[in-house]
């Protein structure tokens, strides 16, 4: 049981909301497969543009070149900001067709309702871009979970193992670090998160890697948080 007497609570998605099985073995897939023809039919525009300095070159020749990039840095694993809102426009396509439904933990959807009736704020920081998160989760296998969400954060506002990245979204939330609880599957985004100030709490849940000695209260469930 973690006791939380604070006002926000800032979630990770992947192997917190969401197991990674779901995000790695169904979603990265689909955006790669699809990644050729969405370039192919949106060529020219403001994404492609990002994609080309994210991959350090100053323009692709063709839509076969940046297919190769989107490739290269899906396979490194960049949490780079034109590849992110590239899977973002194609995942929209997935979800809205239905092809794509969010797979998310039992405990969630009623662990959301539960801090919203207690006047939390909850909002999302995620390596994932804005418009990639708010789609996530208007289109689960639960239904639409936005209404409890009143903000969303992404690479724009830093990287997730920098302290100044949690520093800035506290100021942007208009609270102190301390009234904040940040739960992540990741102990140096954790590490980050604590040194700003926040409270922190390690995701443990099924699937994920075993993390790193650390010394971050242990989360099991949602249902393990309580509010004082």
């Amino acid at each position: 049981m973690i006791t939380f007497g604070g006002k926000l609570i800032l979630l990770d998605i992947e192997g917190t909301v969401s197991p990674l099985a779901f995000v790695h073995d169904v979603m990265f897939p689909y955006a790669r497969q699809h990644a050729g023809v969405y370039l192919a039919t949106n060529w020219g525009t403001a994404v492609i543009e990002q994609l080309a300095r994210d991959a350090g070159v100053p323009a692709f020749a063709s839509p076969a070149e940046a297919e190769a990039a989107v490739h290269r840095l899906m396979d490194a694993d960049a949490k780079v900001t034109g590849l992110k809102q590239l899977q973002g426009m194609i995942w929209q396509e997935g979800f809205r067709n239905g092809e794509l439904r969010s797979l998310i933990f039992d405990d969630v959807p009623p662990a959301l309702a539960g801090w919203s009736r207690q006047g939390l704020e909850i909002r999302i920081y995620s390596s994932g871009s804005v418009h990639a998160q708010k789609l996530f989760f208007e289109h689960t296998k639960r239904g639409d979970l936005t209404p409890h969400f009143s903000g969303y954060y992404d690479t724009t506002t830093g990287s997730k193992r920098e302290s100044a990245s949690y520093a800035a979204i506290a100021a942007d939330c208009g609270l102190p670090a301390d009234q904040i609880l940040f739960v992540s599957d990741l102990v140096e985004e954790l590490n980050a998160a604590r040194n700003a100030g926040m409270f922190t709490a390690l995701a443990v849940r099924p699937g994920n890697k075993p993390a790193q000695p650390n010394d971050h209260p242990a989360l099991h469930s949602f249902s393990d948080i309580f509010h004082a």
